[in-house]
This record gives C-alpha cells, structure tokens and sequence, in this order.
C-alpha cells in the first residue's frame, strides 16, 4: 500500500497592476511573492511564466484591474486571465484569482434594452481560464459574488476607513452621495455613532452626467464624510460636497475604496471643498495621481488575513464578524 503525506504549499503571484500592494500583503503573509514574469510581446499580446513549480499548491494571483504606465484596464484583466491559465496548466492544485478592484463591476445589471452584463462575462471568464475562488475588495454591488460559479469572498475595507475616520471626532455627519450608497453609509454611521444624510440628486441623460439637487438630514454646522465605494471622474461627489457647504456644513471629507480617479477627476478633486480625500490602494497610484488632499490607507492586513484562512480553510467572514455580507 502506497500513502502519501501532503504538505499545503502557498505561492502568491501579482500582476504588474499593483505590485507594491501584492508586496506588502507577501510581507504581512511572510512568503515569497513569486515571479511570474509577465512580458509583452511586439504586437502587445501578453505572455507569462512562472519561474519555479507550482504543481499541487495552493495559488493566489493578485491583480488590481486598473489604468498603470500606458497599459488599460482590459490588459490588466487580460494579464490576470493568463496567469490563472498558466497556473492551471501548470497543474496547481487549487487557484484564488484576487482581485482589490473587479473590473466592469459597474455593468452588473441591465439598465436599458440590448446591453451587456460585463461584470457576470468577466466572472465566467475566470472560472473558464481555471479559477476555483474568486477574492475582492468592496464590490460595486454584493450581487456580483453570484456571477462566480465558485466561492466568492467579499471583503471590505470599512475597517480601515472607519479607523481612521475616529481621528475626527464624534460629532460627524455620514452622508451619502446618492440613494443607491444609503447601505454602506448607515453602516459607517453605526461604526462612527454618527448621523446620517443623504444628497438627492437628479441624473442627466448622458454618462456621467449628474446634478446634485438637495440633502435629506440636518448638516448645517456639522463635519461631513461623504462615502461611496469607488471615485471615478468625481463629479458626483464634488458636486455633493459643494452642496454640503452650501447648505452650512463646516467641512466635508470623502472617503471611498477604489480611487479610479479618471480624466478630469483630478483637477476637480485639487479644486474641490474637500478637506481631505481619503482613499485605499486597492488600485495603484502613480505620481501624477496624487495631491495634498489625498490619503491613501492600506487594505495590505485584510487581503492577507483572507489569503490566511483561504490557505487554512477558516472562516473568512469572521475577520469582519460577519459584516462583509450584509
């Protein structure tokens, strides 16, 4: 009779998309973050191999879906595609695809005749390329974690914005940029023991188009966060912020996840009344994306700890006491 003992092994690999967040999660994990040397051939198909074996691991590719040195979002998303292909063929014994920032989580839903559901195609892809489990960080919506014919962990970086929101005192004021984030802002305003507003707001014909129209709650005299999961051209919550001070706020801090931050979100956010824009690295921010306004905190400690027990089969949910999946 033949027996065998088998030892877990966890190989952590990252895509070029956010290499210092993948670096800083090997670190707080104490592992090697194992290269996978992704290169680009002439005509820009990517090519990737790993440098040592995988065979029977347990494998975490990280991959942040966003805008980095001239390459976009789709090859970002391509790259992390590939790695989880090679991976598979390099007959790992189960692959974690984790991702701080799920590309096209936006189109989750049809929202007019004859339009995509890109964020369920991004899902199958995945799991068609070998995916056993999908990561992620703050989902645009929870409907999401049900595209992935998988296990699916749905973290948030509510701990880390709520921690470091204490440092403005008790008397805060959680408002929502729209009807759509009243959820989350109410759970920042249990966490906080703060009030709760929100801005109603008219959206024009056109993408990206929106007008902030009025606040429901009472924020004259008050220090306002406005919390939403990502910041993308910022016009929606810039808009919200000049009419918090309009309508008496002392000042307005934002505080979001996924800094997007695309076009012309820049100038507005350097321009704007904010305090402060405080954000997280679930995607890179290069030089020209940064200003005075900006923090960004680190979600490094709650991708580690669910890379922990993915790795040990432990409860994931318990890190967050279950509050991910409300």
């Amino acid at each position: 009779m033949l027996e065998a003992v088998t030892k877990k092994k966890l190989h952590l690999f990252s895509g070029r998309h956010n290499i210092e967040l993948a670096a800083e999660v090997a670190e707080r994990l104490n592992v090697d973050l194992t290269e996978a040397h992704p290169s680009q051939f002439a005509n820009g198909e990517t090519h990737v191999r790993f440098a040592e074996s995988i065979r029977g691991s347990d494998v975490f590719i990280m991959q942040s879906h966003g805008i980095l040195d001239g390459r976009s979002l789709n090859d970002a998303l391509m790259e992390h595609l590939i790695m989880v292909d090679a991976a598979r063929r390099a007959s790992a014994k189960r692959i974690t695809a984790v991702m701080p920032f799920y590309g096209y989580a936006r189109q989750d839903r049809k929202s007019e005749g004859r339009e995509p559901i890109t964020a369920k195609l991004v899902a199958d892809l995945f799991k068609a390329a070998g995916t056993s489990r999908l990561v992620s960080v703050d989902l645009h919506s929870g409907q999401i974690q049900g595209f992935f014919a998988g296990p699916v962990d749905h973290l948030t970086a509510m701990p880390v914005l709520v921690n470091h929101l204490k440092q403005y005192g008790e008397d805060l004021v959680v408002v929502s940029p729209d009807a759509g984030r009243v959820k989350v802002a109410e759970r920042y305003a249990q966490k906080l023991s703060a009030d709760l507003a929100i801005v109603h707001k008219r959206r024009l014909k056109g993408k990206n188009k929106v007008e902030a129209k009025d606040v429901v709650g009472e924020v004259e005299g008050r220090r306002c966060v406005l919390i939403d999961d990502m910041i993308d051209t910022a016009g929606t919550i810039c808009s919200a912020a000049e009419l918090l001070m309009e309508r008496g706020a002392t000042s307005v801090v934002a505080a979001a996840t996924h800094a997007v931050f695309s076009g012309p979100a820049i100038d507005r956010l350097k321009n704007s009344v904010f305090e402060k824009v405080i954000v997280t690295n679930t995607l890179p921010l290069p030089d020209d994306k940064q200003f005075d306004k900006l923090e960004v905190l680190s979600v490094a400690p709650l991708i580690a700890d669910a890379i922990h027990a993915v790795f040990q089969d432990s409860s994931v949910s318990s890190i967050f006491d279950g509050q991910n999946q409300q």
